[in-house]
């Protein structure tokens, strides 16, 4: 018998192991590098401009530490020199992070030591240990200091009754649904060591509030009850004395509220708003007497979502606007007056913080190549925005994966975009798998920035050669209010075409491979990943469906958002026409889905019952054409939050679309997971 020489087939393996495509692979994210990655999440400007009070989200390790959510740290800025020091750091969560008017101290909303309630502290810029400055005998949700400091106005919740925590002492803990919940409350507090708060008795469940710069009002955003339905839909601004309580104005906004804001010398309110009330989206800047009244759209001959308001004079409105795929910073010195400060086509920005003289301004942002980070601006003269933090030193920019916009048509002659992130190392001329990942909402959209978290395979799936697509599908935001318009009264219709038209040009271009296309995303874009996976099942290979909806008939009967997807997105009840609802739930086309399916959900959703996943879940099931998984996230609601959770759904989604995508399909993957053993790789 012959022997081979091993020589040559060593040399062959080597050049395998060291090949671009198998170093991609190690030089990609995995979930596990994902889980660990940390990013800021809000920037506060002093009002001198010479600092920034920044929070950090670190996440825990799962598997390591006592699961839970991310930590949340403090940290200080200054602007001159770039030095970032931390304040509040370690295991803590730090949030409602303010600057104290008239002190060189940044307050902010935490629970310490021995402390039974979320209260909140203060902590010097020059260093020094934290101080309690208001604590209630329930947790402050929200607060705002007054223009001179002397008073902090807040928001609390009632304490639990006595009688009610001896019921639950007893075993008696029935919930009464939507009727046995505890009113918040206003108060306003002196600073003064022992000083009792008072009650500032508004007319339904306050939410937000800020302070005239006078000092004698605030304006508060009211709900008439906290049922989320009641918050989202029906929240209105209402302008109160702040000694006496006495109502001096309300604000009548046509839809949704969002951000508000006084103006200087205290006599308007910009505020953020739909456009009216069929409107999905808080995008609309208006303006509004601090009287109250109708207020109407600031912009009055352009259509544009705006992120953020300040106001820096009378007569000059400072705002952070989405422009599609991009974000730019503009100061309007009158209505459709501009200057632009800050130009689209740089990092994607999701907060804005303006110094007092609006020469410098403090923004959270993003890159294609790193996670949310503190970026400066340094006024009209410098040109361009700095980025002024670096929150995941090992990321290596290089070792990702390349990410680009892409404009594409709709089969009916509609103008979409998107951002690609493409495989890994490609090879030029070589067809790859495709996942379409779908934002919900619709009312959201894709920027072009950093996009791989534990739901959002981006980079994960990037490195193991699998190109990712996210589409702003009609009725995403970021283009304005007759945009996200498209889709109304239309679910699953021609907003969803546009996620196969997306898959049909990137097919075109030459880098898709069509019979290797799956879909992933969470609550709308769960929707969209049931209706690709039943309704056109010929065009997807795999789905991933997150906290989505199945059945649109049993959706309206036990969300807890039933008049939002009324007023806004269906226009229609479902006995109006059951027929439409019916057909129009991606249950109507299970028996014939051959799309294998992971159904990942949170146990105590309640936006989208989990019953919607298991009803989708059994009629596959039962079909038996397509395999079919469902996972449940016990103490998770409409989306995860613990560190395990998260690691766990990051997983599940990369093994099933590796599986189905690049290797032997058929019969699921194991269910088990091995997390060390995916650690270690």
């Amino acid at each position: 018998m012959l022997h081979a020489n091993p020589r040559p087939a060593l040399r062959f393996l080597l050049l395998v192991l060291l090949s671009p495509a198998a170093l991609g692979q190690a030089e990609g994210l995995t979930p596990h590098r994902v889980s660990a990655l940390r990013l800021v999440t809000a920037a506060h400007m002093s009002p001198d401009g010479s600092k920034v009070a920044y929070v950090l989200s670190v996440p825990r390790t799962a598997g390591k530490d006592e699961d839970g959510t991310a930590w949340t740290e403090l940290y200080l800025l200054d602007v001159d020199t770039g030095r970032s020091t931390p304040f509040i750091t370690g295991e803590t969560s730090v949030a409602g992070v303010a600057w104290v008017p008239s002190r060189a101290e940044v307050s902010f909303l935490t629970k310490r030591g021995k402390d039974r309630t979320r209260s909140v502290y203060t902590i010097p810029i020059g260093g020094g240990e934290a101080r309690p400055a208001l604590a209630h005998k329930t947790d402050i949700r929200t607060y705002a200091w007054s223009p001179d400091g002397k008073e902090i106005a807040f928001i609390a919740p009632d304490e639990e009754p006595e009688a009610e925590k001896k019921r639950k002492e007893k075993g008696f803990r029935q919930e009464v649904y939507e009727e046995d919940w505890r009113r918040s409350r206003l108060f306003v507090a002196a600073t003064e060591p022992g000083a009792k708060p008072r009650e500032i008795a508004v007319d339904g469940i306050p939410q937000a509030l800020e302070w005239s710069p006078t000092g004698d009002r605030l304006a508060v955003s009211v709900a008439p009850t906290p049922l989320v339905d009641d918050v989202m839909m029906r929240t209105r601004i209402h302008v109160v004395d702040a000694k006496s309580g006495e109502v001096r104005g309300k604000v009548a906004n046509p839809g949704k509220l969002g951000q508000f804001t006084w103006s200087p010398d205290g006599s308007e309110l910009a505020l953020i708003s739909a456009a009216d009330e069929h409107d999905s989206f808080a995008g609309t800047l208006m303006t509004v007497a601090a009287t109250g009244g109708t207020p109407k759209p600031y912009l009055q001959s352009v259509d544009l979502d705006t992120a953020h308001v300040d106001w820096l004079d009378k007569d000059s409105i400072f705002t952070l606007l989405d422009l599609g795929l991009d974000t730019a910073m503009f100061e309007w010195k009158a209505p459709n007056v501009m200057n632009t400060h800050v130009k689209s086509g740089g990092p994607s920005l999701t907060a804005m913080s303006l110094s007092k003289s609006g020469q410098r301004a403090a923004f959270v942002g993003s890159t294609a190549s790193h996670l949310p980070e503190v970026y400066l601006w340094k006024g009209p003269q410098a040109p361009g925005l700095e980025r002024a933090t670096n929150s995941n030193p090992g990321l290596d920019p290089a070792k990702l994966a390349p990410q680009e916009s892409v404009n594409y048509t709709a089969r009916d002659g509609v103008k979409l975009s998107g951002v690609l992130i493409r495989p890994l190392n490609e090879e030029k001329g070589k067809r790859y798998p495709l996942v379409l990942c779908v934002h919900g909402g619709p009312e959201a959209h894709i920027r072009n920035g950093w996009l791989t978290s534990y739901s959002n395979p981006g980079q994960m799936l990037a490195a193991k050669g699998i190109a990712v697509f996210y589409p702003n599908y009609r009725g995403s935001t970021g283009r304005g209010a007759a945009f996200r318009k498209l889709s109304f009264g239309d679910p699953a219709g021609k907003e969803f075409d546009d996620l196969v038209d997306a898959v049909d040009h990137l097919v075109a271009t030459g880098l898709t491979d069509k019979d290797k296309v799956g879909i992933t995303g969470g609550s709308y874009g769960g929707y969209a990943t049931a209706w690709c996976s039943t309704r056109y099942t010929d065009r997807f290979a795999a789905g991933v469906m997150f906290v989505g909806i199945s059945n649109k008939v049993s959706k309206v009967g036990t969300t807890d958002i039933a008049s939002e997807e009324f007023l806004v997105h269906a226009g229609k009840r479902p006995w109006e026409n059951w027929q439409f609802f019916l057909e129009r739930s991606p249950i109507y086309y299970a028996q014939k889905s051959k799309t294998p399916l992971l159904i990942l959900h949170g146990k105590d959703d309640p936006r989208v019952s989990p019953t919607q996943s298991r009803e989708l879940y059994r009629h596959l099931k039962v079909a038996g054409n397509a395999p079919v998984r469902l996972v449940m996230y016990p103490g998770e609601e409409h989306g995860n939050q613990k560190a395990a959770a998260r690691l766990d759904y990051s997983l599940r989604m990369v093994q099933w679309f590796e599986h189905y995508l690049k290797g032997p399909g058929g019969a699921p993957p194991p269910h088990e997971i091995s997390y060390d053993a995916a650690r270690k790789e």
